[in-house]
């Protein structure tokens, strides 16, 4: 009995462990049941010393008392498993505990696999996630989110090719990127484990960059060329896909593509009325009344329902029309392609939206917006001096004070470049490879 005991605490403080990372992991009895299928317990106790920013394997060896050799062995068979992120540069391998989103959920689900009861795994996440709300929530509060919508180019107006940079436009982020992987979409292989996925391809999901490089040498994810990943991006747009990729300018790690049926980031938006889950394009969806017959077509391809078909006039005068929510619109383009009469244009938005610059960027945003600057800074809560500070910091960043400094652009922005400057320095030389 006290095995057992013992067993479920090093799952408990897994948990808590995870639930400090800055997309969150609360507490659940269904979310322990997927840590017992996912972790052993020695795994269990190794993951909640590894912490959520690159740490060196000699780093990690010194903190764990492990030898390199021993410890090396054990993080490649977590890697593979998809529990902890590999990284490595000139020589050095460096490591990062897997997050559950983006993280450990999507690494499950990204190839077929025999070692574990995908099923079962599929019916708890989907528990956790979707039935839930505690979890969604945690990881799409604040304005900051992990995903950005792509506009596709071809429904730009040629006026407007000029005003798309080059991090908004996929066809350049894959073309340009030094290394490409392909895997199984995780949302719809999840469902389809379900018995309930749409019938769109599913090797559509695209890793690049360091972080392909990471996933490939990790077996998440197989390597592809640049011009076979253009060919998956064509096809996914054809099957009627939205492109949603990694919210910064810099490195871009992945793109979907995504449908509005099984993919989790919609899913937020079309049953938890998180309008935000997603961060637009810079574009958004504009009507010629003078084509848009109201066919239906773009109103049935919008993946999170952002059209409707409205009647208005009366007799001879009488007609239908498709109406755009503004305040939902991904700025996607799905619904320029869907249309076959020329009813439709993007057109940009009043404002332009922001968008990280680097993953560190991206980082200490969503950790200012989420209460979780304490736990992105101090990654060893065990050492005395460092509970002092987060205590400290905790009670600061909770503080009206301090929650009325970061809503002043001016105040915020060298708060935030101050924080970035101390966290691309702690990451050391992996800091060239990420940002």
């Amino acid at each position: 009995m006290g095995h057992k005991v013992n067993h479920d605490k090093k799952y408990r403080l897994l948990q808590q462990r995870l639930d400090r990372n800055i997309t969150g992991a609360p507490e659940s009895p269904v979310f322990m049941k997927i840590l017992k299928f996912l972790f052993s317990a020695e795994e269990a106790e190794l993951a909640r010393k590894i912490p959520s920013r690159p740490v060196s394997l000699k780093a990690l060896s010194q903190k764990t008392s492990l030898n390199c050799t021993e410890l090396d062995e054990k993080l490649t068979e977590m890697a593979q498993k998809g529990l902890v992120i590999d990284l490595e540069h000139n020589g050095e391998r460096y490591f990062v505990l897997a997050p559950v989103a983006i993280g450990f959920f999507e690494f499950t689900f990204m190839r077929t696999r025999n070692d574990m009861p995908m099923v079962e795994l599929a019916r708890l996440f989907d528990q956790y996630i979707e039935q839930d709300d505690k979890f969604i929530h945690s990881v799409f509060q604040g304005q900051t989110q992990i995903g950005r919508s792509l506009v596709r180019e071809e429904s730009l107006p040629e006026r407007d090719h000029t005003e798309i940079l080059d991090w908004e436009r996929a066809s350049h982020i894959v073309k340009s990127a030094t290394a490409v992987g392909v895997s199984l979409c995780i949302c719809r292989h999840k469902a389809s484990l379900l018995r309930k996925s749409c019938r769109r391809p599913k090797r559509t999901c695209l890793s690049l960059n360091f972080a392909a490089e990471s996933m490939i040498r990790s077996r998440l994810a197989q390597q592809i060329t640049n011009t076979e990943a253009m060919k998956i991006l064509e096809k996914s747009k054809e099957a009627g896909l939205a492109q949603t990729g990694d919210n910064v300018q810099r490195k871009v790690t992945y793109i979907c593509n995504c449908c509005g049926c099984c993919c989790e980031m919609m899913q937020a938006i079309k049953i938890f009325d998180i309008s935000n889950a997603i961060v637009t394009s810079n574009w958004i969806m504009e009507v010629d009344l003078s084509t848009c017959n109201g066919c239906e077509k773009c109103a049935n391809a919008c993946p999170i329902n952002a059209i409707e078909i409205i009647q208005e006039g009366e007799g001879k005068n009488k007609r239908k029309k498709a109406v755009c929510d503004e305040n939902l619109c991904l700025g996607c383009g799905v619904c320029y392609s869907a249309c076959e009469f020329g009813g439709i244009t993007m057109k940009p938005r009043m404002q332009r939206v922001y968008t990280p610059e680097t993953i560190f960027d991206r980082l200490v945003a969503m950790a200012i917006e989420r209460g979780k600057l304490t736990d992105l800074i101090f990654e060893q809560p065990e050492r005395l001096s460092h509970r002092a500070m987060g205590r400290i910091m905790h009670v600061l960043e909770h503080s009206s004070p301090f929650k009325a400094a970061m809503s002043v652009k001016p105040l915020r922005s060298v708060f935030l470049n101050a924080v970035v400057k101390g966290l691309k320095r702690k990451t050391g030389k992996l800091t060239e490879v990420i940002s």
